[in-house]
């Protein structure tokens, strides 16, 4: 079993959603994101958080995988001042909706003073709410940005063992894990992190608090990363224990201190029915026919393409 603890479903397919639970993923989390182009408009968050906690984690279920989410304000759109503000006054109502997992992903982009405002209000509201926090480390400056997340972070008193930072690589890995927090690595194809990196700083570091992700998204990006990772490890040498931790059991670790994330949650899941509806509207079209049955966990049933 696997568990991508950072996928933006709400841009891929349900052809993605069938193959990631052929290859075993069980749970996925879906963190708020910026979608491509800049939102001019509050009311367009409000939709869009709408949908990653309610008719995503429907459409997920459709196909035997749990859905949670993270609900934040991006740090690309913290930069628009009147959109953030009012983003601010929606997201605690949205930070307490059913399979919230954590506050995310929050952090730096350009670190403008503007990023820097939300960032530490968000720091807020996740200590006033209790949740882990999810951090998006910036493209460029990656380092530096890195340093000057954690350095807020501790600043307001957050515990480093209730934050995931992501998108790390080689310059970063080491002093996150040294400081405390759960290192994620996103496994994009040609860019940000490989899946044989990966495996060499599991090889280095070994695999306490370090989680694998997809972050796959409308971009060219890869939803089996996670299995593909655990499949290239395992022929790499590395021990079954290992690869379950970065695979599954450190990010339930991390997220689960939510509340919101636990394992029975897809030992013991709800029957697959597509012929349910949600809003009205189904996942299916004209004429195809739906499923119905029981979830399997059957691991010789994979499939990894």
């Amino acid at each position: 079993m696997f568990i991508d603890p950072h996928t933006h479903m709400i841009s891929r397919t349900t052809d993605d959603y069938e193959a990631m639970a052929k290859a075993g993923i069980v749970a996925l989390i879906e963190p708020s994101f910026w979608i491509g182009q800049p939102r001019t408009f509050v009311g367009t968050y409000i939709d869009y958080l709408s949908t990653i906690v309610g008719f995503e984690r429907f459409r997920a279920g459709q196909f035997g995988i749990r859905h949670y989410c993270t609900i934040g304000l991006n740090s690309k759109e913290a930069n628009n001042e009147e959109l953030a503000e009012e983003v601010m006054e929606i997201l605690p109502r949205f930070a307490l909706k059913e399979g919230v997992v954590a506050i995310g992903e929050i952090g730096y982009d350009e670190q403008t003073p503007l990023e820097d405002r939300y960032f530490r209000q968000q720091v807020e509201l996740a200590k006033e709410l209790g949740l882990p926090i999810m951090i998006h480390t910036p493209h460029r400056d990656k380092k530096r940005g890195t340093q000057r997340s954690m350095d807020v972070l501790e600043e307001h008193g957050m515990p480093a063992s209730k934050v995931v930072i992501d998108h790390n690589n080689e310059e970063t890995v080491n002093e996150v894990l040294d400081r405390g927090y759960w290192a994620a690595f996103s496994i994009y194809p040609g860019t940000k992190m490989g899946n044989e990196r990966m495996s060499e700083i599991v090889r280095q570091y070994g695999a306490e608090r370090i989680i694998v992700d997809s972050a796959c998204d409308w971009g060219i990006s890869e939803p089996l990363a996670v299995p593909k990772t655990a499949e290239l490890m395992r022929q790499r040498g590395h021990s079954e224990e290992h690869i379950r931790k970065v695979t599954y059991a450190n990010a339930l670790a991390a997220y689960g201190q939510s509340g919101q994330m636990q394992e029975s949650d897809w030992l013991e899941p709800a029957a697959i029915d597509q012929r349910t509806l949600y809003a009205g509207n189904s996942i299916l079209r004209g004429g195809q026919e739906p499923k119905v049955e029981t979830p399997k966990r059957d691991m010789s049933a994979l499939e990894i393409k």
